[in-house]
């Protein structure tokens, strides 16, 4: 016994040495601990922001009902978006002017052709020639990008132009 006794005594300052180091390593690892939960505690509060006293398989379910909500919502909007893009193919859409000097004697280009036609072609030509002595405004229908009426020059062109346009 006196040997384990002498063995013990020669072997204290190693076991102390020891003990302080894992005492040590164990005080790091609970500062480690500490700092992990205290991120675990603000993500926990973050989650929770707003709850009043609810719980979160509450709180979940809301939000998966307003997730619903808004799809429902935006599946409107995308009707709607369709049905605004059928009837946009009836507005005008392309569009085409000429100014020109419609008179040798009239100082200015204040003659006008102007084409104003729907995703179809289909639409009107509005010319007004200006004269000194008077001035005359007249419209020519337009489908599938022919007129019924024989065109001038200026008419033509701006047809042609309002035609070639593409949506953009």
């Amino acid at each position: 016994m006196d040997i384990l006794i002498n063995t013990i005594n020669e072997l204290i300052p190693y076991l102390i040495v020891g003990m302080i180091i894992i005492i040590i390593l164990l005080f790091i690892m609970v500062i480690v601990l500490f700092k992990a939960v205290g991120r675990v505690e603000i993500k926990y509060k973050r989650l929770m922001r707003g709850t009043s006293n609810k719980n979160l398989e509450e709180i979940l379910l809301e939000r998966l009902d307003s997730i619903d909500e808004a799809k429902e919502v935006s599946e409107k909007a995308l009707k709607e978006c369709e049905k605004l893009e059928v009837k946009l193919k009836d507005c005008i859409q392309k569009v085409a002017i000429m100014r020109y000097k419609a008179f040798e004697n009239v100082g200015s280009d204040l003659s006008f052709s102007i084409a104003m036609l729907d995703d179809n072609n289909d639409g009107i030509i509005l010319t007004g020639i200006y004269g000194r002595q008077e001035s005359t405004t007249y419209a020519k229908p337009i489908d599938k990008g022919i007129s019924r009426y024989d065109l001038s020059e200026e008419e033509l062109y701006v047809l042609n132009e309002a035609s070639n346009k593409e949506d953009k």
